[in-house]
């Protein structure tokens, strides 16, 4: 394990506005939280952009310091599972556990890690109606028509995360201006239930929470009233992660709730945001399913996380031909396992996870295994490794993806041909196989294949 204190990883926070030196609440277990789905659909491209922030992140924590504890929730009560529910005649328990498996799945495939902690918000009841329940009676919250409502204009610093101020925020938001509604900002804590959706008992009738106050309870929970990392997606810095804020330290004044906020940047598709209408819109299966997933990891990997990232096939296809020339440098420097991960792989991950970096430094590995170099090699499965990459040998990359059977069969007729001494259909059959990607290598032992790299 490298020295805690030696690089000093930097981040940026949202809060500050600044890339400063990360330091630890307690450097023996750093603790951090990023909001996870809501189960009422396939993940998309866009949900994955914060799953792979948070996993390089923790990754990276992990060979920093002795121990992680990370959570990342399911939110599998909201509005939008009951209209889906009701869109697919499905009942709502069998949609959230179907879309939560085909979550897991879908990250798995992708070699990201899961959390230590996966809190479902329908387990959290109480710890939220705890909080609301602190909130009322410390005068941060209010009872109205079985709602509750959280009085934003008590938090002095309510917009200080997000860096706009209340009137702002409500004038350029699409807030809800309910009648019973103090002020037009004040957001749902607790909200009544019809007999046909979700609900729970609780002090203000049978209702069921809002969604802020649903990471506020887990995040408490599993990691106290303080800890060191929030992070998700910039669409979820206001409203969501301003009224976390909000209610957290009006929930437990003297609090800090989190010390620093990481926010990864929008994913454009084809230039545009994504949109089922423009016809740019993709399920993180639809394209697992016309491409190797660590190739699409690859293409987030390839802009810093904060930046904007542009998905397009194009991009794709080149990140799996530069997957080929690396897994092909394993080869010829024949990489060994275990060894440290390279200084240049792990300076660029310190400085606010600089992926595009790492990744040139990659590159540069790759240039001296090519010409057989076993230490860079080794260098390069390590520093990729590192970022989740590399989770195939080279022989089984090159046999991804590819029928298998069709070109053992095309290789057994090409023997027959020659056999017969009929070369123009044995040359003809090594071109087809060339046309397809397919390389032959003909050896004392028969003859054996490959993808080709481009």
């Amino acid at each position: 394990m490298a020295d805690p204190v030696s690089p000093v990883l930097r981040l940026h926070d949202t809060h500050s506005r600044e890339k400063r030196p990360f330091t630890p609440l307690d450097s023996e277990n750093v603790r951090l939280y990023f909001c996870g789905p809501t189960v009422y659909d396939r993940a998309h491209l866009g949900n994955l952009r914060a799953m792979i922030c948070a996993d390089i992140l923790v990754r990276l924590l992990r060979v920093l310091y002795p121990r992680v504890t990370y959570v990342r929730n399911v939110t599998d009560v909201d509005d939008k599972i009951n209209a889906r529910a009701l869109e697919n005649g499905e009942d709502i328990a069998a949609l959230t556990a179907r879309t939560t498996e085909s979550f897991h799945e879908d990250l798995a495939a992708l070699n990201i890690l899961p959390p230590d902690i996966e809190p479902r918000a329908t387990h959290h009841i109480e710890e939220m109606l705890d909080m609301i329940g602190r909130l009322v009676e410390n005068g941060h919250a209010y009872v109205a028509e079985g709602h509750v409502l959280f009085a934003v204009r008590h938090f002095a610093s309510y917009g200080e995360l997000s860096g706009r101020s209340l009137d702002d925020m409500i004038a350029g938001a699409r807030v809800e201006v309910a009648p019973y509604k103090r002020d037009p900002g004040d957001f749902v804590l607790w909200k009544p239930s019809p007999p046909d959706l979700p609900g729970w008992d609780s002090p203000y009738g049978r209702g069921r929470p809002g969604w802020h106050i649903e990471c506020s309870a887990m995040s408490h929970r599993y990691l106290g009233e303080s800890f060191d990392i929030h992070g998700g997606g910039d669409d979820l810095l206001f409203p969501h992660h301003e009224n976390e804020r909000a209610q957290s330290l009006c929930c437990y004044p003297g609090s800090r709730f989190a010390t620093h906020w990481v926010h990864n940047g929008m994913l454009l598709s084809n230039g545009e945001k994504m949109s089922k209408s423009l016809g740019n819109f993709f399920t993180i299966r639809q394209v697992l399913e016309q491409a190797p997933a660590e190739a699409l990891r690859l293409l987030y990997l390839g802009a810093q996380y904060r930046s904007t990232l542009d998905f397009t096939w194009e991009k794709l296809d080149e990140t799996r031909r530069v997957l080929d020339r690396f897994y092909r440098a394993l080869e010829r420097g024949n990489a060994q396992e275990n060894v440290p991960i390279p200084a240049e792989v792990l300076d660029a991950l310190c400085d606010d996870l600089n992926t595009p970096v790492a990744i040139a430094a990659l590159h540069q590995l790759a240039d001296s295994a090519m010409q057989g170099d076993q230490d860079a090699a080794s260098a390069l499965l390590a520093g990729g490794r590192q970022m989740g990459l590399f989770t195939m040998t080279p022989a089984e990359w090159f046999r991804s993806g590819v029928d298998e059977a069709a070109i053992e069969k095309l290789i057994s007729e090409r023997l027959a041909a020659r056999k017969a001494r009929d070369f123009a259909r044995a040359d003809a059959i090594r071109d087809q196989l060339a046309a397809d990607g397919i390389s032959l290598e003909d050896g004392p032992n028969g003859t054996i294949w490959r993808k080709a790299t481009p």
